[in-house]
């Protein structure tokens, strides 16, 4: 591991916070694919488990892995879109020195962490903080975002576009980082799921995502498990014993990264 600044002097940061960065977790064997990962929490935390859990496993798979502790609440956007693009400029920027194709770069995010990685695929307006360097001009749309149990407009999870916008400015501005609503031909190939039961983050709104990207032509996998609850990450921790079938999904995207020529 590594932890990575990401900028030198960062842009929006209030006094006394700590700086947003990245953790590094290298790809084990050869390997030339990247997953820049997005941590859940509604925008007012980042669970341990949906960052530092995946990178473990993903690195294990054959991929670098770059876990962003973007900044959250108080902090309202484009701060979080800004820490999110970023990590993804960085790692294409240095990408050789890696050892990372710049077109073999995907985001990860799960919950609020979903609706960044969503953002980051969708989100094409310039935003107030970017021109610090010349990393600033590399392109930071992503080459594929996997989402898990994403929250991707406010009939998902209202909390966590509230946390995000500020209230008022929720009102006036939502639909500008609504996916389905911005989303167009740039949008980058997606894998998603789901869980039925989850009564935090409405499946229901990964369904209209997934049909926005169908009608846009773009390449998707989307999967709705029958049962199951919000924030179960790669389901190994204790409190998710008796629900293993969603383990499957894990599995199941490194196949789709397979398909799509990421990994070998």
């Amino acid at each position: 591991m590594k932890d990575i600044q990401l900028w030198q002097t960062t842009p929006l940061l209030n006094d006394g916070d700590s700086a947003p960065s990245m953790t590094y977790y290298p790809a084990k064997g050869e390997s030339d694919a990247a997953i820049v990962i997005y941590a859940g929490g509604g925008y007012n935390h980042r669970a341990h488990h949906e960052g530092e859990g995946y990178a473990e496993y993903f690195s294990e798979a054959g991929f670098h892995c770059f876990v962003t502790h973007y900044r959250i609440n108080p902090y309202v956007f484009p701060v979080e879109l800004l820490d999110a693009r970023r990590a993804v400029r960085y790692v294409r920027y240095h990408a050789d020195e890696f050892g990372i194709d710049p077109c073999k770069i995907a985001v990860m995010g799960s919950s609020a962490g979903g609706h960044l990685a969503a953002l980051v695929s969708t989100y094409r307006d310039a935003i107030e903080g970017e021109g610090a360097d010349e990393i600033d001009n590399v392109d930071p749309t992503p080459n594929a975002q996997v989402l898990c149990y994403p929250v991707l407009d406010p009939q998902g999870h209202l909390g966590s576009y509230v946390s995000l916008l500020g209230n008022p400015a929720f009102k006036a501005s939502w639909r500008s980082v609504t996916p389905a609503l911005i989303a167009d031909e740039k949008t980058p190939i997606c894998f998603m799921w789901h869980c039925e039961g989850d009564k935090v983050v409405d499946a229901a709104n990964t369904l209209r995502y997934a049909t926005r990207l169908l009608e846009l032509g773009i390449s998707q996998e989307t999967h709705i498990y029958p049962f199951g609850r919000h924030g179960v990450g790669l389901v190994t921790e204790e409190r998710f014993i008796g629900e293993e079938y969603m383990r499957s999904w894990a599995p199941m995207c490194v196949n789709w990264f397979k398909l799509h020529g990421f990994i070998k």
